[in-house]
């Protein structure tokens, strides 16, 4: 086991060469420098405990234990003193010496015990230091290994949540292509959402949860019997009633897949009106979520311009009259502007061909 280093420092010769003998004896290493600032130029933390004589040339024992104290090595500092200047060695303890020594040294069992316990508190202080860097080493590792895994558990919940998504619209799509007045309606509702509110400016969460709820809009008509939307003719009371139920099925189905909590407020809400005169809850004006309105667009022109056995499909140009006439009491108006100027875009026509749109200027109501 190596020996602990003991730095003294005094500028008597005989005093210095005195205990270097007696902490030899004790099995200590010692290295000796005559003034503060020899202190300072082998000082280094292989040192177990410093002794300091006060009255020193150069740079005295004071200024050498402030000069100590900055650079934190934490080394116990002994002073020398003789008996006559105790209020020296009061002041050094106030300055943060570990203790003082009397000189001449009378005691050799009390001087022993004071270097011993100066050794060990420079033992614990080691200890303690290196127990608090490999805490924070431990840390830091448990820190990022927590983060790689919340990392990797991030995406597997985001990849779980997309497959059961995808589950969902491919049940949703089964059962449109079913039917060849529904096949493809939730692909192009989803396409004219994702167009609309790319160009309102919505993007990041909000573009990703209409384009999820366009998705899924009309999943509760899996669980409903829907067969009467295929009847040539009106719907009798009671059927009208079975497929007004689906905006709330569909918000039951999606309950449980929490992290679709808004999407499936906006299915429940997908055919509200602006004017409180819609279904299921009868909402209007600013109780829509923007969301919401973006959707309720998109799936009415669909539905306008899709074939039904019940109705003959509009032409875009008559689902643009239908819009603008609706505009204020079913539709937000600042959408159906945005949605008519992408349909232009995407199957342009002239302004004369396509004339004034009629539900503008002749005031005519919304059906």
């Amino acid at each position: 086991m190596a020996k602990s280093k003991i730095l003294i420092a005094d500028d008597d010769p005989l005093v210095r060469d005195a205990v270097q003998k007696i902490l030899e004896i004790f099995g200590y290493q010692v290295v000796p420098v005559v003034n503060g600032q020899e202190v300072m130029a082998v000082v280094d933390e292989t040192f177990s405990t410093i002794i300091l004589d006060i009255n020193m040339p150069i740079m005295d024992g004071f200024a050498t234990l402030e000069a100590l104290n900055r650079t934190r090595l934490d080394i116990p500092v002994l002073f020398f003193t003789g008996a006559s200047s105790m209020d020296y060695a009061i002041k050094a303890v106030n300055l943060g010496a570990y203790d003082f020594l009397t000189k001449p040294i009378s005691d050799l069992d009390l001087f022993a015990v004071k270097i011993k316990r100066a050794v060990e508190k420079r033992m614990f202080v080691l200890k303690s230091k290196a127990y608090n860097e490999n805490l924070k080493f431990e840390v830091k590792s448990k820190t990022r290994e927590l983060k790689e895994k919340n990392i990797l558990l991030d995406n597997y919940n985001r990849q779980l949540e997309e497959n059961t998504l995808n589950t969902i619209s491919t049940l949703q799509v089964a059962l449109e292509e079913k039917d060849q007045y529904t096949a493809g309606h939730t692909r192009r509702v989803t396409q004219y959402g994702r167009l609309i509110g790319q160009a309102l400016n919505i993007s990041g969460s909000d573009l990703h949860t209409l384009t999820w709820a366009s998705q899924v809009h009309d999943i509760g008509k899996l669980v409903i019997d829907v067969s009467c939307i295929q009847k040539p003719g009106p719907l009798t009371t009671a059927e009208w009633e079975l497929v007004t139920k689906h905006p709330t099925i569909g918000q039951t189905i999606l309950k449980p897949l929490t992290f679709l909590k808004r999407e499936g407020l906006i299915v429940r809400h997908h055919h509200e009106r602006l004017d409180g005169k819609g279904y299921p809850d009868g909402l209007r004006g600013d109780e829509l979520d923007p969301l919401t309105r973006i959707l309720i667009v998109a799936d009415s022109y669909d539905a306008m311009t899709s074939m039904r056995s019940y109705k003959r499909n509009k032409s875009m140009e008559e689902a643009v009259v239908e819009l603008y006439a609706c505009a204020g009491s079913q539709f937000d108006p600042e959408i159906v502007d945005v949605f008519v100027k992408i349909l232009k875009e995407q199957d342009p026509v002239t302004e004369s061909s396509m004339g004034v749109f009629p539900g503008m200027e002749n005031g005519r109501k919304c059906g």
